[in-house]
């Protein structure tokens, strides 16, 4: 991965990224996916940061990618928290494991600290990025609507001591909110393809509905 390239998405880089993503994500959450559709109308929402968009690339080839959208966290006081969101976030499985999305990550926190950005969260395994310093929203008391902590809520201060304990509620950016029956329209446009069961899907059902206590 030495020749591994950051740098921002262009234009004419948006139908290789969406069919890099399907391939990324495919029967890994579900089956099929909808993470390519999630990059397709996310580019032109209002929360979406261009500045934080990224591509790896490796021999010409776009190999993954990050996107970005803006979030908030809200206290009991009404008081408001810009803070990011990223995904999708997907690298080919072929060169998973191998350190492109952690070069993206590194690259897109450090560009996004310089554009006064304090904190990220986001919903994931926790054995994918606790090595990228994100750890349980429940140590800085990041929570959902009624108190709930869940297990796949992960948060990383990009400024230490950025969140200072005080509970703050997660409102997530509604570009995540994407209508699934328009995400099956949209891969009707790319090669068919089976959908089918893999062992990933339970597992992301677990984290997806478990609470820290």
């Amino acid at each position: 991965m030495e020749k591994l390239i950051i740098r921002n998405e262009k234009a004419s880089d948006k139908a290789e990224v969406e069919a890099m993503l399907r391939n990324a994500f495919w029967d890994v959450y579900m089956p099929g996916c909808s993470e390519h559709y999630l990059a397709h109308v996310m580019r032109e929402h209002k929360d979406f940061i261009p500045e934080l968009d990224l591509v790896a690339e490796l021999d010409g080839k776009i190999i993954g990618s990050i996107m970005y959208a803006r979030s908030v966290l809200k206290d009991g006081s009404g008081n408001e928290k810009d803070v990011l969101t990223f995904g999708p976030l997907g690298i080919l499985p072929e060169f998973q494991r191998k350190g492109a999305g952690k070069a993206l990550m590194e690259r897109s926190f450090a560009a996004a600290l310089e554009m006064g950005y304090e904190a990220v969260v986001i919903f994931g395994n926790p054995g994918n990025y606790v090595s990228s310093g994100f750890k349980s929203c429940k140590k800085y008391n990041v929570c959902l609507e009624g108190d709930v902590f869940p297990t796949a809520m992960l948060v990383k201060e990009l400024k230490p001591g950025a969140l200072d304990g005080r509970k703050q509620f997660y409102c997530e950016s509604p570009v995540y909110n994407i209508d699934i029956s328009a995400a099956e329209e949209f891969d009707k446009l790319f090669e068919p393809r089976e959908k089918g069961y893999r062992p990933s899907q339970e597992k992301f059902f677990i984290y997806s509905h478990s609470l820290v206590q």
